[in-house]
């Protein structure tokens, strides 16, 4: 998985909205407010839901995801004090992200030791940083700025709904997903785009033209 974080202009069109229609833009809200996100709290950052069939993961895939995020959070709430940190959790083809708030660098290296030991975890992406949980945004403002980025990747012309994956921590956007070149870049370009977006985070699996041509075709 990559991290990048782009300045690139991204145009807009409603046109994919209103093909997708309410219910997905429904689902997308859902999903937010359902996430991780909570200020003091260990928490699983995309637990609960049904599965996409548009994600490019198989059903079974995002089912083992929902479950790894389950015994990640439960392994650090074990050992972490609810009232110290604040960790979400979420997990994209069994590659999982930490992200949040922990007071001390030791903190952060056993969280991620205990992610890498969750059974069925292939590699842990540490974005977790130090500090008091003082001042923090509160999960309800990430929850609905994660939900603002999907509305406008629905919006965008040419981006296949339900490819890319959409977690936000802090003020922090992390981007998931199995996309092309152009995909990832058209992603990034709208996500940093978003008011209220303090950076975007990309940690996509890039898919070769042989890969890409695999997958059914996904009118945007």
């Amino acid at each position: 998985m990559q991290a990048t974080e782009p300045a690139v202009p991204a145009s807009r069109s409603r046109r994919a909205l209103r093909r997708v229609g309410l219910p997905l833009v429904v689902a997308a809200a859902c999903s937010a407010t359902l996430g991780g996100c909570i200020v003091a709290a260990v928490g699983a950052g995309a637990i609960g839901g049904a599965v996409v069939m548009t994600d490019r993961r198989s059903a079974g895939i995002q089912l083992e995801d929902k479950q790894i995020e389950h015994r990640v959070d439960s392994a650090l709430g074990d050992r972490f004090a609810r009232q110290s940190v604040r960790i979400d959790v979420a997990s994209y083809d069994q590659e999982v992200l930490l992200a949040g708030q922990v007071p001390s660098e030791q903190d952060r290296l056993d969280a991620a030791a205990i992610a890498a030991r969750a059974e069925n975890v292939r590699r842990v992406t540490n974005e977790l940083e130090i500090g008091s949980l003082g001042g923090l945004s509160n999960g309800t403002d990430d929850a609905l700025l994660a939900a603002k980025v999907r509305t406008s990747l629905l919006e965008e012309k040419g981006m296949a709904p339900g490819v890319v994956v959409v977690h936000c921590t802090l003020g922090s956007i992390y981007l998931f997903g199995k996309v092309n070149a152009h995909e990832a870049e058209v992603a990034k370009a709208v996500a940093s785009h978003v008011e209220g977006v303090k950076r975007v985070v990309a940690l996509f699996q890039i898919l070769s033209p042989e890969e890409y041509a695999r997958f059914p075709a996904q009118k945007p």
